[in-house]
Formats: C-alpha cells, sequence, structure tokens
C-alpha cells in the first residue's frame, strides 16, 4: 500500500497534501480511539477492579476540553461506596 503511495506521489507530486492529511487523520482517530479505550469508564481487568468509575475524585477532567468547568472547587455529592 505504501509502495503504491508513494509511486503515485512520484508521478503526481499533488497527491502528497492528500496523503499526509490522510495520515494526520488516521493517527489522530487512532490516538483518540486509545485514550478512550483507557478511559475510567472501561473496565478491562474485572477481578481485581469491577468498577473503576467509583474510585475516581470529584476533580477528575472526564472531558477532553473543558472551557467553563473549574474542576478543582467541586465537590462530591454521592457517598462513598
Amino acid at each position: 500500500m505504501f509502495r503504491t503511495m508513494l509511486r503515485h506521489a512520484k508521478k503526481h507530486p499533488g497527491l502528497i497534501p492528500q496523503f499526509l492529511f490522510l495520515l494526520l487523520g488516521m493517527s489522530g482517530a487512532s490516538l483518540y480511539l486509545i485514550r478512550l479505550a483507557r478511559g475510567p469508564h472501561v473496565s478491562w481487568d474485572r477481578r481485581n477492579n469491577p468498577e473503576p468509575w467509583n474510585k475516581l475524585d470529584p476533580t477528575y477532567q472526564y472531558k477532553l476540553v473543558a472551557i467553563n468547568t473549574d474542576y478543582k472547587h467541586l465537590k462530591k455529592e454521592g457517598p462513598d461506596f
């Protein structure tokens, strides 16, 4: 596949930015999927920690980008299990 891409890029240099953006998009999507798989709501080890979301602080930032929320001053509203 990469040989074909290189061969086409040599013949048509205008395809080089398209290939770069394609690789950039694929790597960004892969990194985001890895981030989602390592999140607190995913349980990979059910024997040692079946509910990992119960051990999180109320100051844990769940969102990728939190613009207006200050997580440092949040108080816990639920009981401890």
